[in-house]
C-alpha cells in the first residue's frame, strides 16, 4: 500500500493523530505560557478560503494579521483550492427577506412546516441574516481582490437547489463557477493546478483570486507556512490570547492581541473523530476527496478550552469511489466521481439491488446528502446493506469519459494518479472490476472481502434486466430515475467499482454563533476565539453545492470585522 503519510508529508503533518489528541492535556494559561515569539492583532489558523477571507477583512479593518498554515507554500492544497470553485451570489434585486428565509431553511430547517426545533435554532436567525446581507455582494467582493476574476453561470449550477423552500421563489438565487478565462470547460477534467493564472478555473481560480487579495495586503498580512497550530493560550479570565504552534519540530508561541480565528477545516483524516462522529462504519465505510491535511486540529484545540460541538456528524457527501491503494492515516483517499448517475450504469447494494434513483447521487438537491442512503441500517439483518455500494456500468460508459474528475479533487492535485481518461489504467491497476457477463461480474464482486459474500449474481443479473426494460420503456417505475439518464447497461464487457459514503468534507464541528464566536456547551461565547468554514459550518440541515466556499466568504468577512472591533487583551 502506498501511504501518503510517508516522507513527503512528514514535514508538515507533525506528530500523529494519537499524539495530537493526547500530548497536551490542558491549554496554556497566561501563567504557564512560554514567552511569545510573535504577535499580531489577529492570529488566523489555516489558509483556505475561510482563513483568506478572514485575514483580508481584518486587515481592511486596520488590523495586522498573522496566518499560520501547516502546508508548504509551494504545494498548498486546501479544500478550497481543490474544489469545483462554485459559490452563491444572489441577484441584488432579489427579495432580501426571502433570501434570509431560504438561508434559514438550509442552515436549520426550522422554518419548514412540520420540522421540529431545527438543527441549530439558537443561532440560525443571525446566520441567515448574515447570508442575506453578504451573499448578493460576493462576486463584487471577489473582483475587488482581483479584477480579472470572473464568475461564470453554467447550466448545471444555477438558481435555488431547493425550489420549495421558504423564500426560494423570490430571493433571486444565483450560483457562479470561478474562472479567469471567459469560457471554462463543461466538466471538471481540465487540470490547472500550479498552471498559468489566465487559464485557471474552478477552485484553482477561486483560490488564486483570494491569494491575490492576500498578497496585495502584504504590509498587513503575514503568512507563516509549515506551521501547525497545536494549542490555544488563555489568560486568567479565560480569554483566548494566543496560539502555540509547531514549526520545524520546535514550538512557536503567537500572541493575539484581539483574537484567534480557527479556519483549519474539518476532521476528514482524523481516524478517532471519524469513528466517533460519522454514521455507520466511519473509517472503511467513508472516503473524502479533499485535502489530507484536514485532521481536526482546530476542533481539538477548541475543545481543550471548553468549546462545545454542533451536529458534528454532518458531512457534504454522497457516494464516491475510494482509491484502493492510496491512504493517509490508514484511511483511503476518495476521488470525486461525477460519472455516477450517468446512463449505461446503475448503483446496487451489497445484495445486487438498486435502492435509489441514481441521478440523485450527483444532481441537486440531493447530491450532497445522499450519503444518508449509503449508511442506512437494516434493523432486521443488523447490517448496512448499502455500505459499500457498487457502481455497475458497461463498455459504452467506460470508453466515453473518466469515472472521476481529473482536474480537481485528489486526482487533479496530485494525491492520486488515476491515469488515462478512458479508465483503462484504473482497470489495469485493479481499481475497476471487469467481466464478460453480468453474472461473472456478480461473482467477482462476491469474492471481494468488502462484500463478504453477500452478492447474488442472479439477483444482480435480474436487477440489470429490469433496469434495461425501464430504459426501453422510457420510464423507471421503481425509483423514478430521470428519463434523460435511462440508457441500458448492455454493451459488454461490464464493470463495477466499489463506492462508499463520502465527499469533499465534513461540516459539523465547533459550536459557533452568527458572529462566529466559538461557544461553550452552555452556548456562551469563549472570549477571543472564533471559527469559520468547515470547522463550524453554518450549513447544518441541507447543503447546496458551493455552500462551503460561500460561507468562507460570508463568515470570513463577519469574523474579520468582529474580531477587529475587540479591545486588546493581555
Amino acid at each position: 500500500m502506498k501511504d501518503l503519510s510517508r516522507r513527503s508529508f512528514l514535514k508538515t503533518t507533525g506528530v500523529g493523530v494519537a499524539a495530537s489528541l493526547g500530548a497536551i492535556a490542558m491549554p496554556s494559561s497566561a501563567a504557564s505560557a512560554p514567552k511569545f515569539d510573535k504577535e499580531a492583532d489577529v492570529i488566523v489558523v489555516g489558509l483556505g478560503g475561510a482563513g483568506a477571507a478572514t485575514a483580508i477583512t481584518a486587515a481592511d479593518q486596520g488590523c495586522d494579521v498573522i496566518v499560520i498554515e501547516r502546508q508548504p507554500a509551494a504545494t498548498l492544497r486546501s479544500n478550497t483550492r481543490m474544489s469545483g470553485g462554485i459559490f452563491h451570489c444572489p441577484e441584488k434585486t432579489g427579495n432580501k427577506a426571502a433570501l434570509k428565509e431560504y438561508a434559514k431553511a438550509m442552515f436549520s430547517g426550522e422554518n419548514i412546516p412540520g420540522k421540529l426545533e431545527g438543527e441549530q435554532p439558537e443561532v440560525s436567525d443571525g446566520l441567515a441574516q448574515a447570508w442575506a446581507d453578504y451573499t448578493p455582494g460576493l462576486l463584487e467582493w471577489m473582483k475587488s481582490q482581483d479584477p480579472k476574476f470572473q464568475g461564470i453561470t453554467t447550466p448545471g449550477f444555477k438558481g435555488a437547489a431547493f425550489p420549495n423552500f421558504p423564500g426560494a421563489k423570490d430571493c433571486g438565487y444565483q450560483v457562479y463557477r470561478s474562472s479567469y478565462p471567459d469560457r471554462i470547460p463543461a466538466d471538471f477534467n481540465t487540470r490547472t493546478y500550479n498552471g498559468p493564472k489566465e487559464n485557471a478555473s474552478s477552485g484553482e481560480a477561486f483560490w488564486l483570486c483570494l491569494d491575490n487579495g492576500i498578497k496585495k495586503r502584504a504590509d498587513k498580512i503575514k503568512v507563516d507556512y509549515e506551521t501547525r497550530g497545536k494549542e490555544l493560550v488563555t489568560n486568567d479570565k479565560g480569554e483566548v490570547i494566543g496560539v502555540i504552534a509547531e514549526q520545524n519540530g520546535k514550538k512557536v508561541a503567537y500572541k493575539a492581541r484581539k483574537g484567534v480565528v480557527l479556519c483549519s477545516g474539518g476532521y476528514e483524516y482524523n481516524k478517532p473523530m471519524r469513528q466517533a462522529f460519522l454514521e455507520g462504519p466511519g473509517v472503511d465505510g467513508w472516503a473524502f476527496y479533499g485535502t489530507t491535511f484536514n485532521e481536526g486540529d482546530g476542533i481539538i484545540m477548541g475543545q481543550k478550552v471548553g468549546a462545545g460541538l454542533m451536529k458534528t456528524g454532518k458531512a457534504a457527501s454522497r457516494v464516491i469511489m475510494p482509491c484502493p491503494t492510496v491512504k493517509h492515516n490508514d484511511m483511503k483517499l476518495g476521488m470525486i466521481t461525477p460519472a455516477i448517475g450517468s446512463g449505461h450504469a446503475i448503483v446496487v447494494n451489497n445484495y445486487g439491488k438498486r435502492y435509489a434513483a441514481e441521478h440523485k447521487i450527483t444532481k441537486d438537491p440531493s447530491r450532497y446528502f445522499f450519503y444518508k442512503e449509503a449508511v442506512k441500517f437494516d434493523i432486521d439483518k443488523l447490517d448496512y446493506p448499502n455500505t459499500p455500494s457498487w457502481f455497475v456500468f458497461d463498455e459504452t460508459l467506460r470508453k466515453s469519459k473518466p469515472l472521476v474528475g481529473l482536474g480537481i479533487s485528489t486526482p487533479g492535485y496530485g494525491f492520486v494518479d488515476y491515469g488515462a481518461p478512458d479508465n483503462s489504467d484504473a482497470i489495469k491497476k485493479g481499481w475497476i472490476i471487469k467481466a464478460d457477463t453480468i453474472e461473472e461480474l456478480g461473482e467477482k464482486i462476491k469474492a471481494k472481502k468488502e462484500n463478504s459474500g453477500k452478492m447474488d449474481p442472479k439477483v444482480l443479473a435480474e436487477t440489470v434486466r429490469k433496469y434495461n426494460e425501464s430504459c426501453a420503456a422510457g420510464k423507471d417505475e421503481e425509483f423514478g430515475r430521470l428519463k434523460s439518464t435511462l440508457q441500458p447497461v448492455s454493451d459488454g464487457p461490464f464493470y463495477a467499482v466499489l463506492v462508499v459514503a463520502g465527499g469533499p468534507n465534513t461540516k459539523g464541528g465547533l459550536a459557533a454563533n452568527a458572529k462566529r464566536e466559538v461557544l461553550d456547551w452552555n452556548l456562551k461565547p469563549i472570549p477571543g476565539l472564533y471559527a469559520v468554514g468547515e470547522i463550524a459550518s453554518a450549513l447544518k440541515f441541507v447543503y447546496q453545492g458551493g455552500g462551503n466556499l460561500t460561507e468562507c466568504l460570508v463568515f470570513g468577512q463577519v469574523a474579520g470585522k468582529e474580531v477587529a472591533k475587540q479591545p486588546n487583551r493581555s
